[in-house]
């Protein structure tokens, strides 16, 4: 192992060594490539902007000198606009020049320009100007081109400089460049002969015997185990040889063993498919019981496995064989699932342990071999992996079973359900026809109206509204009742109309508590009964009002998207918490905040809203954020072709 690892070390160190010098000289090539760049742009970039600058330093100074001619001749004060601004852009150029200068050399011929240009502005123009008339005194006038030309030269001589300067950066950068050429070679052969060293050192200490491991390898993979490796090379390799003829000699001995791991192998998948394939627990016992006892050569097979509470199961192999004792049964109950055990007074016995749970106790399976009573550990952890099939396969028949149950229950409590709410809803409405009746008649008649004091009349009153919202609830349980055709004929509906009908509707209620409201509609047709799509809309609608307090704001749109239409109402109320969001279109349930406040309503406006959108083949969706509001996106299929639909009311 330690020879072994030194090789390892070895050509590890020689791979990560070429590594480091490759990845050096990538790092190294980029740096200085990148410095040289920056280098030689922030170089030209001085260059340019001195030459640049010196430039405008002569042209501002031709416009003075240009204004300074134009008034000296014609005696025009217009003509020393130019003077004035050419002046005051010269030193400002000027300044810059003199902020930045490239060497000594060009700082020096720029002192020499300013100088040029002040003698011409003090010794020329400025008296001029100063003097105020027009002055064509020749003498003077030569005198100011002869201080002009000076300042020509003294440019010149600057743009001479910057171009000197410009020449001997590019020598620089040429030079700069060649010796990063240079280094850059010397490192790749650098690198180059790393790799040709470790390639070699590889060919001479790995390659040529592991070639030779590699063919011996090839003859046993062929069947010829008595292909035995030559020991060469270094004595890494020379100990990997070793092994692997060690390895060719443990060959033989373990394709005995191995032909017994299929066999249990094969007995294990055997059972696998029984468990998953059979319908009959009792018979499926006694089926692996034969198998497990004939591939391990046993004299008897005992099960013992509770599926239904208080059904036990058993099963003995051969069929002849007598029950097990129950003392060996509480033995492995003694033993946790996932082990096994010998128990006491059963010799060659092997006990494994099954799992219960409520209402179903432990099992096991006890395999007897009297004459082998020695168990390897393979036939140990197959007869506890075995165990682990079955206790799972129990597992599932149980939940199965339970889940049977379950739903057979939860069926007739709907079925109890239904039958509750159509028979609560039929016994209502008829007290409720005759309370309404007679309340509207004591409130609409004059007669009786009159005979009633300022108290029964408000009486009457509650006793009228509190009527109308037992019938509005009836009808909503009686829209909820899967035994009633929920909606009439579709036809098409001009589903924009009857949003803006809704909203005009709700507006007065909304503006009553200061909401704003917007309405965003687009043309849209759907087939449906406008009546129930009416109180979907109202409601959710009618929610938003509700839920948002004053001040807020409430948004209603109507989108065609593909061939859907998107109605989205959202608001900026209370919102509803995370967890009340997955049950909001469940009957009768309501947000806890809401409670909290106090907020009236029965629960079953938007499940009303979600059996209204289905119907009609649409889905009903809602996203919240508690103290942001929420947002209630419905979705309805369009009528593509309008023209091609019966010409009927867009109202149903």
């Amino acid at each position: 192992m330690i020879k072994i690892t030194k090789l390892k070390y070895r050509v590890a160190g020689g791979f990560v060594v070429l590594l480091l010098l490759f990845l050096t000289l990538i790092v190294a090539h980029f740096t200085v490539t990148e410095r040289q760049r920056v280098r030689h742009e922030r170089v030209t970039q001085r260059i340019d902007v001195a030459r640049d600058t010196n430039r405008a330093v002569l042209q501002y100074m031709t416009d003075a000198e240009t204004g300074i001619r134009g008034f000296q001749i014609t005696g025009d004060t217009g003509f020393l606009e130019p003077y004035l601004s050419g002046r005051a852009g010269a030193f400002s150029a000027l300044q810059r020049l003199d902020a930045q200068p490239l060497d000594d050399e060009t700082a020096r011929l720029q002192r020499i320009e300013r100088l040029a240009a002040e003698d011409w502005l003090y010794g020329y123009a400025i008296p001029i100007v100063n003097a105020g008339v027009a002055d064509a005194d020749p003498a003077r006038a030569l005198r100011g081109k002869d201080l002009f030309d000076h300042l020509r030269t003294a440019n010149a001589d600057v743009f001479a400089a910057v171009e000197s300067y410009e020449e001997g950066a590019g020598a620089d950068a040429r030079d700069s460049s060649q010796l990063a050429a240079l280094f850059f070679a010397g490192l790749a052969t650098l690198v180059v002969l790393a790799g040709l060293g470790l390639a070699m050192l590889h060919q001479r200490h790995l390659l040529v015997p592991l070639e030779h491991i590699r063919q011996t390898l090839r003859r046993l993979a062929d069947g010829d185990l008595a292909a035995r490796v030559v020991p060469s090379g270094p004595g890494e390799l020379r100990a990997v040889a070793g092994a692997l003829n060690e390895l060719a000699a443990e060959t033989g001995r373990l394709l005995s063993a191995e032909q017994a791991r299929v066999a249990r192998i094969e007995l294990r998948q055997a059972v696998t498919h029984e468990l998953q394939e059979s319908e009959d627990p009792a018979a499926t016992a006694e089926r692996i019981a034969g198998m497990i006892g004939t591939t391990l050569g046993a004299a008897s097979v005992h099960s013992r496995i509770t599926i239904q509470a208080g059904v036990p199961l058993g099963a003995n192999w051969p069929p002849g064989a007598g029950p097990l004792d129950e003392s060996i049964v509480e033995q492995a109950r003694s033993c946790a699932p996932g082990g096994s055990l010998r128990p006491a007074g059963l010799p060659g016995a092997i006990a494994v342990p099954l799992s219960g749970d409520a209402g179903c106790p432990p099992g096991l399976i006890c395999v007897v071999r009297p004459d082998r009573p020695e168990w390897s550990e393979e036939e140990r952890r197959l007869l506890i992996g075995l165990a682990r099939e079955i206790d799972h396969a129990a597992h599932q028949e149980r939940l199965r079973l339970r889940q049977t149950r379950l739903i057979n229950e939860l069926r007739v409590l709907d079925e109890q359900k239904d039958v509750f709410v159509a028979t609560v809803t039929h016994e209502l409405r008829t007290p409720l026809t005759s309370i309404l009746g007679y309340s509207e008649m004591l409130s609409e008649d004059d007669e009786h109206r009159r005979g009633l004091s300022p108290a029964q009349a408000r009486g009457v009153g509650a006793i009228l509204r509190n009527a109308h919202r037992l019938e509005a609830t009836v009808a909503d349980l009686l829209l909820l009742d899967r035994s009633v055709e929920r909606i009439g004929a579709q036809v098409p509906v001009d589903l924009a109309r009857l949003v803006r009908e809704v909203h005009a509707t709700l507006g007065v209620a909304a503006r009553a508590k200061g909401l704003e409201c917007a309405l965003t509609t687009e043309p849209a047709w759907v087939r449906g009964d406008a009546v129930q799509l009416e109180r979907a809309v109202r409601n959710l609608l009618d929610n938003a009002v509700k839920f948002t307090a004053p001040g807020g704001h409430l948004d209603c749109r109507l989108d065609c998207v593909g061939e859907r239409a998107v109605v989205t109402v959202s608001d900026t109320g209370i919102g509803i918490p995370a967890d009340d969001v997955p049950g909001l279109f469940t009957p009768f349930h309501r947000a806890a905040n809401a409670m909290d406040q106090a907020v009236q309503g029965n629960g079953l406006g938007l499940a009303i809203v979600r059996t209204i959108v289905s119907d009609h083949g649409g889905t009903i969706t809602a996203t919240s954020e508690l103290g942001r509001g929420s947002t209630f996106t419905m979705t309805l299929p369009l009528i593509l072709n309008r023209l091609a639909e019966p010409s009927r009311s867009g109202r149903g």
